[in-house]
């Protein structure tokens, strides 16, 4: 089982876009069981598929549940044989807030934890997806700690590079919790010829952290998506960003 932890402490970058459509083209195209997580407050990830709901459980019960099987009870099935999806809503807030409070057992480790128990109870899946908020609260740093893989979506404008640093900082923090992490790379989202995006594109190679090559190019059908609860593969295939984000999968698995 392999973590993915999609992050990057900007907000607006389609981090949840990207989450979505990575891990979408992983179950479809690959055939691999996938494990979505919404790791993010506002629910996104989970209101894309119907499956926000304030009466179910969510990531806030598995990171402050003492019991590390309780995440076997959050699971949720999406439309895809493959891809099943961990819920969140905004219970995730007070559940950042009691584990700051509960120094009775580690507050870093509990999804990690809960993702082995898992595993050793036989939900085998070949690959785990996080989208992340834009943070590094209690469950982004939980996130960070079980993931293998750190993958920053990145749109270029005059604040792209904002909070790069610090999350950079955070991830080499993070190794005396997780030893095999790493950054496998940024990628650039809404991509458009132009000369700020040009320009932005050559800057990045200096900031001193892998880059993908695929860059992910703007256009109105991933909006549409968000609408139709329907992620590029399924709803405009032949689109240009369904196609970067099969690019991207693929030059990921051939890192």
């Amino acid at each position: 089982m392999k973590v993915i932890c999609i992050i990057n402490l900007k907000g607006g970058v389609a981090k949840t876009i990207s989450a979505i459509n990575i891990a979408c083209v992983l179950a479809e195209q690959y055939g691999k069981r996938v494990l979505l997580i919404d790791n993010d407050k506002q629910g996104n990830t989970s209101k894309f598929f119907g499956l926000h709901n304030y009466d179910d459980l969510s990531i806030a019960d598995v990171l402050i549940s003492k019991d590390t099987n309780t995440l076997l009870s959050v699971l949720k099935h999406t439309p895809y044989d493959n891809l099943h999806l961990l819920p969140a809503n905004m219970n995730l807030l007070r559940a950042n807030k009691e584990i700051l409070l509960d120094v009775s057992r580690p507050q870093q480790t509990r999804l990690k934890k809960a993702l082995r128990a898992m595993d050793n109870a036989g939900y085998k899946y070949d690959y785990v997806v996080i989208d992340n908020a834009p943070d590094l609260n209690m469950s982004d740093i939980n996130a960070l700690v079980a993931a293998n893989d750190v993958l920053i979506p990145i749109k270029i404008d005059k604040f792209a590079f904002d909070g790069l640093d610090q999350l950079r900082e955070q991830v080499e923090d993070t190794r005396e919790f997780n030893e095999d992490i790493r950054i496998a790379g940024c990628f650039i989202t809404m991509y458009a010829q132009n000369n700020v995006n040009v320009q932005g594109h050559e800057v990045i190679q200096n900031v001193g952290l892998p880059i993908f090559k695929t860059v992910v190019r703007r256009t109105a059908k991933v909006d549409e998506t968000t609408f139709a609860g329907l992620p590029l593969l399924a709803y405009s295939k032949n689109c240009t960003a369904a196609k970067d984000y099969e690019a991207l999968v693929a030059e990921y698995l051939n890192l």
